[in-house]
């Protein structure tokens, strides 16, 4: 009993002393902490005590407080304890707590004017997202006032993730953070085009570790490995630290990694222990303060002098601080300057007690005056500058970016990016300055693979290491000089690039890497799924192209390539045309026998006819004229076949004689893979052999093109076609009947250089992968070369050194079976072979001909003339042979007169003719010499003419002299002789004009 009376006693005096204490006090502030939040309560507590202490700001006045503690996940009992508060009279209500129970807590404040100044508090320290609006009362006021700025996260890690060019990365984020805060930069990676994995880290990272490498096979973990190279963390410091640990353990990311990690709470102390335990690169952004670095300036602030432990930053409680701790303690500071402003008007705080259960309560009459007056004014503490714009949000903040570099070396030094506001943005870059100069030192061992024109050994000099050039050795050069690094180089032991092999284990060069006897991997090696599942490749360096080589048809010597123009059948038809256009001819003349002028003599037979048509058709005349409609008629249409035959012979004959033009049926690889005649294959158990096989046979990428080349090239199980080497299957290209199927640019290179140019390429035009520099899995320096290579394509260094290895004016022509060479060649002797062998066969021929007409003539002149001839004597010769008689038989031989002939003198101008009758010489060449001449009335301008017209056989006869102007048209016979006697000296000579 004595003891109940003594707990009495005792809380009556404890009421009767806070009641004291209250009515002494005016100056009365609650606050709400999360039960988490002790340290909250801490500061809030220090801050009180310290300004308490100092009488420049409150006078006489003292602040008190009362401090609830509540659930954050429990809005009902936040609104409870807040309503116990303002039953005890508090001017102002200060709460650290979550965004759930924060909306409650807005809602009673709008409703009682009490000013609520929210400081925001994520759940176990990982990363904030914005608060979802709250719904108000239109034309109510705000009284809430969001002490801690909004949440820009968002727009920080996306222009960092743009400044680093990521394209793909994935993120990580805690269980306790919530996925809506980051919306908005899902959306922006997503319009940008970025390809962004989501991964929820659990509470037992060992476990979920664990699980994976329990559920993936090796293929699966390689990839995961390649995602994790780039990847940002939404976490807490304490499980992110915990997570890093992990995956660093488990070998589950390497040296060449690059991390975000992004949150407004990460401490000093956390800074150092995540640098700590991880590798390669790693970034952070979170928030700072600036802040002067003078202690003295830092701690005191107006009118005010911070506590040490706080403000010093060689305190450790101060580098334990956290965000919501500074914003607790620069509210009450901003509170008290307000309450200072407020003490001359003591109708403020005089008000009765306010109770939110009965339904008839007024709110609080000077809570409108309170707020303007926060709002209005602004202090200096340990958030730099505290003060709220109109909406009631703090709108300063600042983010650092740290960073360190790539390194295998733990515990490395952190430095400063670069900064960010909102108003002004990144201020720094994000470009690592010392990316060129971080291999100094480092010597690399390289293998690779004799593959011309990529590696081929320069020097080889017994006892001295091999020298090696290439293009791909020239690549290696450019980033050996750029980053400092040098290197060591050895051809694989198998000579091979490397295969799986049916042990799982891998060959050749890819085996090198694998079994870490090699660090880069270097040749004509191209990017392939397979390959990239168990090594790392940089970015390509030149894009690749299946390609087949091929050997040039040989030209053949045509002796008759004078014939080319027109075909066998076309020269055919020509000759029977020129025999049936001769006939016709001839049968026309006979039909209807022409009129030959005075002197012409001619003969319509068939030899002379044929003679003729042929004559004109190579365009070289003839002596026979045709004066009858039909014949003309004929002969125009023949001229006019003639010139259109001969044009389009000449036209022809020159294409073909200046324009080599080899034609090849294999101008594509389609054109490869449906003919079957040509055997063409590959180098066994190569990246090419393995595209074709598995664009044959994998069904969801299967082409009928490379389902037809499988089949050539798997043919016995693919030992026919196939080869060991890639030189392999270039000899057999140069020396037999085959096409040998391998990368584009290497066959290229070597029917550039093939002496005797005798190869041409046919490739695919589109590109479908690239040649990349091979690297051990998780190795430190493949974005180091990556990079390097992407500047070498962007200031052109790289066309330059493929330049040197495939020139643009290459002495050979790599496309012969689908283009023509523009500028003809001089013509040789095998062009016209044949027209000289048809010229000597002619002269032969004609050789022949007239040995066989001279031995005739022989014969026939040499004949014995018959008894009967004999007997006869002279005058039975000369009635054999009219024209066996002496020229002065004839009365007007040789252009003299007879004895009865007189001139006309009557009249001189009239043309006189003297008609001569020869007899008629059957086979004796005869001469008619028609003298023709003007006796004008000036005799100076006497102009002589004199034609002769050769006939054989036929004299002309009167009628075909005319009358006409001619003063005199004497006729004399030059030559009748027989053939047997020729003229004799005492011939008269011919009459002069």
């Amino acid at each position: 009993m004595k003891v109940i009376s003594a707990v009495l006693l005792v809380a009556v005096f404890w009421s009767q002393e806070w009641k004291s204490t209250l009515s002494d006090s005016i100056i009365h502030i609650g606050a709400i902490f999360d039960e988490s939040a002790r340290k909250d309560d801490e500061v809030f507590r220090l801050a009180v005590a310290d300004l308490n202490l100092n009488n420049e700001i409150l006078e006489t006045e003292k602040i008190t407080i009362s401090v609830e503690f509540v659930d954050g996940n429990n809005p009902f009992q936040a609104v409870q304890e807040a309503c116990e508060l303002m039953n005890r009279g508090i001017l102002a209500l200060v709460s650290s707590i979550g965004c759930m129970s924060a909306g409650s807590l807005q809602t009673l404040a709008d409703a009682m004017h009490i000013p609520h100044l929210f400081i925001q508090r994520s759940p176990a320290g990982t990363p904030r997202s914005a608060c979802p609006p709250t719904s108000r009362v239109p034309g109510t006021d705000d009284y809430t006032l969001m002490v801690r700025p909004p949440v820009y996260l968002n727009e920080v890690i996306m222009q960092v993730v743009s400044e680093y060019s990521w394209q793909k990365f994935v993120l990580f984020y805690d269980s306790d953070f919530d996925i809506r805060g980051i919306e908005d930069f899902l959306d922006s990676t997503s319009q940008q085009g970025m390809d962004v994995s989501l991964q929820k880290v659990e509470s037992n990272i060992n476990m979920m570790i664990t699980s994976l490498f329990r559920t993936m096979r090796v293929e699966e973990l390689h990839r995961y490995r390649d995602t994790l190279r780039r990847a940002v963390l939404f976490m807490s410091p304490a499980t992110a630290k915990a997570f890093i640990t992990e995956v660093v353990e488990t070998n589950l990311v390497a040296f060449d990694c690059h991390w975000i990690l992004i949150n407004e709470e990460i401490s000093d102390y956390d800074l150092q222990e995540l640098v700590m335990k991880s590798i390669g690169r790693l970034t952070l952004v979170r928030q700072m303060f600036p802040m002067p670095q003078n202690t003295t300036q830092r701690c005191v602030k107006h009118n005010h002098r911070i506590n040490t432990s706080l403000c010093d930053l060689k305190n450790p409680k101060a580098q334990q601080l956290e965000i919501t701790n500074r914003y607790i303690y620069d509210t009450v500071l901003l509170l008290a300057n307000t309450f200072h402003r407020k003490l001359e008007d003591r109708k403020w705080h005089s008000m009765a007690s306010l109770s939110c259960i009965r339904k008839n309560s007024k709110p609080w009459q000077g809570g409108k005056s309170m707020l303007d007056t926060v709002k209005k004014f602004g202090v200096s503490g340990l958030t730099s500058f505290l003060e709220f714009t109109d909406n009631g949000t703090n709108p300063n903040i600042f983010f650092e970016i740290l960073g360190t570099n790539y390194g295998e070396d733990r515990g490395r030094g952190v430095s400063r990016l670069a900064t960010w506001d909102p108003v002004h943005g990144l201020n720094g870059t994000l470009t690592d300055r010392k990316l060129e100069n971080n291999m100094r030192g480092v010597v690399l061992r390289v293998v690779t693979v004799l593959e011309e024109p990529f590696v081929m050994v320069s020097e080889n000099v017994l006892g001295k290491p091999k020298k090696y050039q290439g293009f791909s050795i020239d690549v290696l050069d450019a980033l050996s000089n750029y980053l400092g690094f040098k290197y060591e180089i050895y051809v694989a032991p198998d000579h091979k690039y490397g295969s799986l092999q049916p042990d799982g284990q891998w060959n050749g060069l890819m085996g090198e890497l694998v079994f870490k006897r090699a660090d880069v991997g270097l040749s004509a090696l191209t990017i392939t799924p397979e390959r990239e599942s168990v090594v790392d490749f940089t970015t390509r360096y030149m894009d690749y192209s299946v390609g087949v080589l091929l050997r040039k048809a040989e030209r053949t010597v045509d002796m008759f390539a004078c014939l080319a123009p027109f075909d066998l059948s076309l020269w055919a038809c020509i000759a029977g045309t020129v025999l049936l256009v001769g006939i016709l001819v001839y049968l026309l003349n006979w039909l209807n026998p022409p009129r030959l002028p005075m002197g012409s003599v001619s003969s319509t037979t068939l030899y002379n006819s044929m003679w003729f048509v042929y004559g004109s058709f190579v365009q070289q005349g003839g002596e026979v004229p045709y004066s009858t409609l039909a014949t003309r008629m004929m002969m125009g249409v023949w001229w006019m076949f003639a010139l259109i035959v001969i044009s389009s012979y000449t036209a022809n004959l020159a294409a073909f004689l200046t324009i080599t033009r080899i034609e090849n049926s294999i101008q594509s690889l389609q054109d490869l893979s449906k003919q079957t005649e040509l055997p063409y294959g590959t180098v066994l158990d190569s990246a090419v052999y393995d595209q074709v096989r598995s664009k044959a046979m994998n069904p969801f990428e299967r082409d009928p093109m490379y389902s037809q080349m499988w089949r050539m090239i798997n043919r016995t199980g693919g030992g026919d076609n196939n080869v060991e080497e890639s030189k392999e299957g270039i000899r057999k290209v140069k020396y037999g009947r085959f096409g040998f199927v391998w990368d584009a640019a290497v066959l290229e290179y070597v029917a550039n250089n093939d002496e005797d140019c005798s190869f041409y390429t046919v490739s695919n035009n589109a590109p479908d992968r690239g040649y990349g520099i091979a690297m051990q899995h998780g190795s430190p320096y493949r974005d180091i070369f990556s990079q390097r290579i992407l500047e070498l394509q962007q200031n052109g260094d790289m066309d330059i050194l493929k330049l040197k290895w495939w020139p643009k004016d290459s002495p050979c022509d790599l496309y012969s079976s689908v283009q023509t060479r523009q500028r003809g060649s001089a013509l040789d002797i095998h062009s016209f072979a044949g027209v000289f062998c048809v010229l000597a066969a002619g002269v032969v021929l004609s050789c022949l001909i007239a040995m066989v007409e001279s031995w005739w003539s022989r014969r026939k002149g040499s004949r014995v003339p018959s008894k009967e001839t004999q007997a006869d004597g002279p005058s039975a010769r000369q009635a054999a042979d009219p024209c066996s008689h002496n020229p002065s038989e004839h009365p007007l031989a040789l252009g003299g007169q007879t004895q009865n002939q007189t001139p006309n003198t009557a009249n001189t101008t009239a043309p006189t003719a003297t008609h001569y009758q020869p007899p008629a010489c059957c086979d004796i060449p005869c001469a008619l010499i028609v003298q023709h001449s003007f006796e004008p009335t000036n005799p100076s301008e006497l102009t002589p003419k004199m034609r002769m017209t050769t006939f054989t056989t036929s004299p002309p006869t009167p009628r075909t002299i005319r009358r006409s102007t001619w003063s005199t048209y004497t006729a004399g016979l030059t030559a009748c002789a027989p053939r047997t006697k020729a003229p004799t000296s005492s011939s008269p000579p011919l009459p002069s004009i």
